[in-house]
């Protein structure tokens, strides 16, 4: 801005309004000089103070709206300009204090981003001891039941579906005001498990048709508003969560059943493990910013590299007819798999405006939480090893 209108002295030759060389306030007058004309300046005029004398009449008037309009003009012209206002001044020979620095911006996830993000000690940001008990507790049911009876195995996968139906449900209601028909989703989401578990593929495909039908059924006895968007998001929530977990019981349905779905379930476990000790460790280049800012590229390289040697280790000595390099393959497929159904379970919750699908599980939040990475990847392990060793 120009400083001459925040008080700097005028130049010479200024003649104010009514024949005076003087401006208001300012109390310097420029007198004229004997030895040439009214409107030059000598030396001693310009250096010897007078006071102002208000001139009488219109003319002061004119003069003051004149300086006021100038003044004006010299300042911002929009309304979102502010001109500086003189604070109180420091003692003599001590600096100014500098302005506290502005706050980083807090991301959705509730970790501070900008420069401040990534200074200081990490954290995991969940409750670690919670976390690694509850998951040891789930490791244990899920191996008693798998390869001590497998029907009860094909019952914790349906619990779990149907816990997932409600959390979906229930977050699509409680953010999006979307009303999807619950109980045919958790009816036919059992009936597809069963299905695939005695009947195989073919049965879980009439499951999925079945409960589809329902869910369009089931939505006519409510008022006919939304209807589309409902019905959408209940046939979206059937393939999501059921139809995905169908494929874990097609696994199961062999004769090395235990063992493949043992294989699925570490190497999805292993790669999301890879991410984070990977990512949390050297992590610094994005993967996807705009879904999940906590992702890094260095933790899917963690990811795929521990997927694939576990693969091996697993085709090789756990899955009958299996061959390590066929493990790498199928590490890979894991790894990048599960990476992309995190991002889609983030992109989700992001669009809902949440962190977590549910509480139910201390430190791991909700049951979709845990299946985020299990669901997609079931329907890639499966017919890898289909194709690799056969479905029999």
């Amino acid at each position: 801005m120009n400083d001459s209108s925040w008080g700097a002295p005028p130049s010479a030759g200024f003649r104010a309004p009514g024949g005076q060389g003087t401006s208001p306030g300012y109390g310097w007058v420029a007198a004229p000089s004997s030895a040439g004309p009214a409107h030059e300046v000598g030396e001693a005029a310009q250096t010897r103070p007078m006071p102002t004398v208000p001139h009488a009449g219109g003319d002061s008037g004119e003069a003051a709206d004149r300086d006021r309009g100038a003044a004006r003009l010299s300042g911002p012209l929009f309304r979102d300009e502010r001109e500086p206002q003189p604070g109180p001044r420091p003692p003599a020979g001590r600096p100014p204090t500098p302005p506290d620095p502005a706050p980083d911006p807090v991301s959705a996830d509730g970790g501070a981003r900008g420069a401040g993000a990534g200074q200081g000690k990490k954290s995991a940001g969940r409750n670690l001891r919670a976390a690694i008990g509850v998951g040891i507790g789930l490791g244990v049911i899920i191996m008693a039941s798998l390869f001590i009876y497998k029907p009860v195995f094909v019952g914790v996968v349906a619990v779990a579906v149907v816990v997932g139906l409600w959390e979906l449900t229930s977050r699509l209601t409680e953010r999006k005001d979307i009303r999807v028909p619950l109980v045919p989703l958790a009816v036919g989401g059992v009936a597809m498990i069963v299905a695939g578990y005695v009947r195989g593929a073919q049965g879980a495909v009439v499951a999925v048709a079945l409960t589809a039908l329902a869910v369009l059924v089931w939505r006519m006895t409510e008022p006919p508003d939304n209807y589309l968007r409902d019905v959408t998001a209940g046939v979206f929530a059937a393939f999501y969560v059921p139809f995905l977990a169908t494929f874990v019981a097609l696994m199961l349905d062999t004769g090395d059943g235990p063992w493949r779905v043992l294989t699925f379930l570490l190497l999805t476990v292993v790669s999301d493990t890879g991410a984070y000790a990977v990512g949390w460790r050297f992590g610094k280049h994005p993967l996807a910013p705009r879904i999940s800012p906590g992702k890094t590229r260095e933790g899917l390289l963690g990811a795929v590299t521990f997927a694939m040697v576990a693969g091996a280790l697993c085709m090789q000595y756990l899955i009958d007819d299996g061959v390590w390099w066929q493990g790498l393959l199928l590490g890979f497929a894991v790894a990048v798999s599960a990476t992309l159904g995190d991002l889609g379970e983030s992109m989700i919750k992001r669009d809902l405006g949440i962190k977590d699908m549910g509480k139910l599980l201390p430190g791991h939040g909700g049951i979709m939480d845990r299946l985020d990475s299990l669901l997609p990847t079931a329907p890639v392990a499966w017919l890898l090893l289909v194709i690799f060793v056969g479905g029999g």
